[in-house]
């Protein structure tokens, strides 16, 4: 087990800064999510930890030690890639149990860490096939096994679902939290995928060009977003952003009328979350409906208002016809607001 400690930590490449100034620490056998788009810098920093990049400057330590100057071999971690990496001239057992040859673990070890990894993500009847009989879903399952029969101090997965379809995802996603729990062994994950993050984590590290947005649990992420970056990338669908002026307590935008608010008069960006506003009559939000969205356990309905689109999840049975004038029940206690300039959260709300 261990405490991972990165400290000042930069990336470059020439002129290009790919991860700036990262100070982070991972708390022995917690669940970390790097979470943003592409290009962020959050695979970059899983491969300095790995010792797949060096760092431009700073330290990387793992239990304690620095680790900068140590090969990828001797830094006790095991890697989970996007890719399965499987040996397809070898079995699952066999691709299961290489790691063990490698590191010379002692045979009479071998068959007993090699069941029990399988048993872990349900391999056990599939241990004399080759990769190409198997599904996407069943080798990602035997790159899992492959990473646990090592029994590292650390695991390093790099967006480990993105080759699965969307059902696949899902039960994957509940067998890596279910080995999270099980294992007990300090996990960084690597995803763009919000889902995947709000349901593995016990932190979530929000990155953008190289630098740390915000990091807190899931549910701070989404309950209090830093700023209109983590506000409009955090939820399906993300949080609805408006850009309007508060004066009196009162924003105003194309098609709004927010009363009860807090802060400064002024040019603000207000946000709000689809399920927590309502269709009511005399709302704060009036327009023409854009579009209607069934989802089977709700119905979305979007207007255009403020300048962009806005979404409020209605009941399952509401039917809204396109150009439709809606009205939409926005109080102030469900909205948060943000500098206009500079997109951070401001520190009074409704």
């Amino acid at each position: 087990m261990a405490e991972i400690e990165l400290r000042g930590v930069t990336k470059r490449w020439g002129a290009f800064v790919g991860v700036k100034d990262l100070d982070l620490t991972i708390s022995d056998r917690e669940f970390l999510v790097l979470l943003g788009p592409s290009g962020c810098g959050k695979t970059t920093t899983m491969r300095m930890i790995a010792g797949l990049e060096d760092a431009s400057s700073g330290d990387i330590l793992i239990g304690g030690k620095r680790v900068n100057n140590l090969d990828p071999k001797d830094r006790d971690i095991a890697m989970v890639f996007q890719s399965y990496a499987l040996y397809p001239n070898l079995s699952v057992y066999e691709n299961i149990r290489f790691p063990l040859k490698v590191r010379r673990i002692p045979a009479s070890e071998h068959d007993a860490r090699v069941r029990r990894a399988a048993a872990m993500v349900e391999l056990e009847d599939f241990l004399e096939r080759k990769p190409a009989a198997l599904s996407g879903g069943q080798r990602q399952r035997v790159a899992l096994a492959r990473a646990i029969v090592r029994q590292p101090s650390v695991f390093l997965m790099d967006e480990p679902l993105s080759n699965l379809d969307a059902k696949l995802r899902v039960s994957t996603r509940a067998q890596i939290k279910n080995l999270s729990h099980e294992l007990q062994v300090t996990t960084i994950y690597v995803t763009h995928d919000q889902v995947e993050a709000m349901t593995l984590a016990d932190r979530v590290v929000v990155m953008k060009g190289g630098v740390v947005q915000q990091i807190g649990a899931p549910t701070d992420i989404y309950d209090r977003p830093a700023n209109t970056f983590v506000a409009g990338f955090i939820g399906n669908p993300a949080m609805n952003l408006l850009n309007g002026t508060l004066r009196g307590g009162v924003f105003e935008g194309e098609n709004v009328t927010i009363t009860g608010l807090r802060t400064p008069d002024g040019p603000v960006t207000l946000g709000f979350r689809a399920e927590d506003a309502t269709l009511a009559p005399e709302g704060e939000i009036v327009a023409p409906a854009y579009t209607t969205e069934l989802l089977g356990d709700a119905t979305m309905v979007t207007v255009r208002a403020g300048g962009a689109l806005v979404a409020v999840k209605a009941h399952k049975e509401v039917r809204v016809e396109i150009g439709e004038l809606v009205s939409m029940r926005v109080p102030a206690a469900i909205c948060h607001l943000f500098d206009a300039k500079t997109g951070d959260r401001l520190a009074s709300q409704g």
